[in-house]
Parts: C-alpha cells; sequence; structure tokens
C-alpha cells in the first residue's frame, strides 16, 4: 500500500461536463417519478439506495468524506455514465458497503459532474478507488477488479485505519451479534462525544461545535473532543469563503492579519499543514502585541487538528517555541 498522503479539492471547474451530468441527474429523476407513478419504489436504476453508500459532490466532500473519514473509513468510487468498467465495479462496492453496514461508508462520485474532486484526486483514469482515512488518501486502486480482490483491499484498509486510530463506524441496529461489535467503539463514547460525531456525519457543523464545547467543559483535558472541536471548527471557517479569493487577497496584502490566517486556514483544510503552520509563523514573527497573540492562539488551534506525533506538528511547536522564548 501506499503511504498516506493529504490532498486538495480545489481546481478547475468543466462546466459543459458537469451541465451533461445535471440533465442525467434530471432524466434519472423524471425516470424515478415514472416509476413512483406506475408503482415502484421511485429508487432511479443503480442509484443509492443505502445508508451506506453516499453520493458526494464538491459542495458535499468536505462533510460526507473529509470530516467523516475522521470517524469512520470512506472509501471513494470515482465514476462515470460511459465508463464500463464502472459499471461493473460499482454494484461490488455497494455490495461491500451493505454487507459492512457501516464499518466504512461507499462515497460516490460523479467525475464529470465533480471535476475538481477528480483533479485533487489525480484520477488518470477510472474507475478509481480510494481509500480515505482520518482526512488522508491512504491508499487507492484502478480498474475493476474481482469481488475478491476488493474485499482483500478494504481488509487492508481496515487495518489501516485501525493504526490510524480511526474507530469504525457502528452497524445499523438490529443487525445482531456482529452489528453489536462493530458498534462497541462508539457505544463507549460520553454522550456529548456521541452526539458530535452525530452531528458531524449529518453535516452538522454548529451542532456538532456545540456539543464538543459542552464535552470540554465536562472535562477540559479530553484530548479527543480537542482535536474534533479543532477540526469542526476550521471546517466552519472554510466553508464560509471563497479559496480563490483568500488567496489572492492574502497574497496582495500581507499584513492583513484575518486574511493571512484565513489563508492558513485554506492551506490547513486542502492538506498542506507545513504551508499553513508557516504561514502563521510568518505572521507571529513579524507582529507584536495583540496581533501576534491573536496568530499564536489561531496557531495552537491549527495543531489540535493533527495527532500529537506529526512530524510537521513537532517542527512547527518548536518554531514556535524560538520564536516566543
Amino acid at each position: 500500500m501506499q503511504s498516506p498522503r493529504d490532498f486538495s479539492m480545489y481546481g478547475a471547474v468543466d462546466l459543459g461536463a458537469r451541465q451533461a451530468a445535471a440533465q442525467r441527474r434530471q432524466q434519472a429523476a423524471r425516470a424515478a417519478e415514472a416509476a413512483a407513478a406506475d408503482g415502484g419504489d421511485g429508487q432511479p436504476a443503480g442509484g443509492p439506495a443505502s445508508p451506506f453508500v453516499i453520493e458526494v459532490t464538491e459542495e458535499t466532500f468536505n462533510n460526507d468524506v473529509a470530516l467523516r473519514s475522521r470517524t469512520t473509513p470512506v472509501i471513494v468510487d470515482l465514476w462515470a455514465e460511459w465508463c464500463g468498467p464502472c459499471k461493473q465495479l460499482s454494484p461490488v462496492l455497494e455490495k461491500l458497503a451493505n454487507e459492512a453496514a457501516g464499518a466504512w461508508v461507499l462515497a460516490k462520485v460523479d467525475v464529470d459532474a465533480n471535476p475538481r474532486l477528480a483533479q485533487a484526486f489525480q484520477a488518470q483514469s477510472i474507475p478509481m478507488v480510494v481509500a480515505v482515512v482520518g482526512g488522508q488518501m491512504v491508499d487507492a486502486f484502478f480498474g475493476a477488479m474481482p469481488e475478491a480482490q476488493v474485499k482483500q483491499w478494504i481488509a487492508q484498509i481496515m487495518t489501516v485505519a485501525d493504526q490510524l486510530g480511526v474507530q469504525q463506524g457502528a452497524r445499523a441496529p438490529g443487525d445482531g451479534a456482529d452489528g453489536a461489535e462493530a458498534g462497541d467503539a462508539f457505544d463507549e463514547l460520553p454522550p456529548a462525544l456521541s452526539a458530535a460525531r452525530d452531528a458531524m456525519e449529518n453535516g452538522d457543523l454548529d451542532g456538532a461545535a456545540r456539543a464538543l464545547e459542552k464535552a470540554l467543559a465536562d472535562a477540559p483535558a479530553d484530548g479527543l473532543a480537542k482535536s474534533w472541536l479543532a477540526q469542526v471548527n476550521l471546517m466552519r471557517r472554510v466553508s464560509a469563503a471563497d479559496p480563490a479569493t483568500v488567496s489572492r487577497e492574502a497574497a496582495a496584502d500581507p499584513a492583513d492579519l484575518a486574511g493571512q490566517l484565513l489563508a492558513a486556514d485554506f492551506e490547513m483544510a486542502s492538506g498542506d499543514a507545513e504551508k499553513a503552520f508557516n504561514r502563521v509563523l510568518a505572521v507571529i514573527r513579524r507582529t507584536s502585541g495583540a496581533e501576534r497573540n491573536t496568530a499564536r492562539l489561531h496557531l495552537l488551534d491549527l495543531f489540535e487538528v493533527l495527532p500529537p506525533d506529526d512530524e510537521r506538528l513537532k517542527k512547527a511547536r518548536t518554531q514556535l517555541t524560538l520564536l516566543l522564548f
């Protein structure tokens, strides 16, 4: 397996491909309406019909993949309507996701409708299947594979998830003994953390933040709550701004404290922690008083996003100490 790497979702947008994909979605919706009128189940053919299989777009990626992968491994299926091998592989992945019943989640990405995501994953061909664990791309494969090989690959991903400290998601209620065993790790979470996890998985960042703040009020030294809150707050900050505008304004005005810190947030969210740390350290180096303290506190918050043994974090902590003392 390849070494884990972070990745960015930002890039060019192919409006023509997006329009074609939108047309396909409209056709599928009309077909679903017709099926419902005829007494069918209303589900488009081939579309996800399971809580363990989700459609992901550029707009929902941060919540449905990047953030969710902090608590549950996410397998990303990059596909297109015109791709023959995709039609062979996707049903296999959906079957395995349903059998796993929440131990991992399958996120389906239509590359025609979401070209920035295809670019972020460096998808030179499809189908491409990517494992995202703890906000990192840990492995990938191209092309259709037999079910037995896919199962073996996923088993390796789950091993990596354990090594990275990412707990496997709980199975749906009523699944019997196997489901109970898979859910044990989450059952042990305190109520506030459990509520935060549920809110994160539903994309409710404000609700997750409130739950995590409550958890920290009850247990100020809770490292997991601190890390989750830092990740949630980071997502809240970057979701309220346009990355291209932030980057342009930060380059134009290095003295704008808020602009520099927001640019660092986007760098952190896109996986370039070292660049984010260096940007804030540069602000600390050239400021003083209240501005310097604001930058220092912001950097400490970004530190919480990474695990304590991350080499980039260790290096930045050392540099911060040298600047302050």
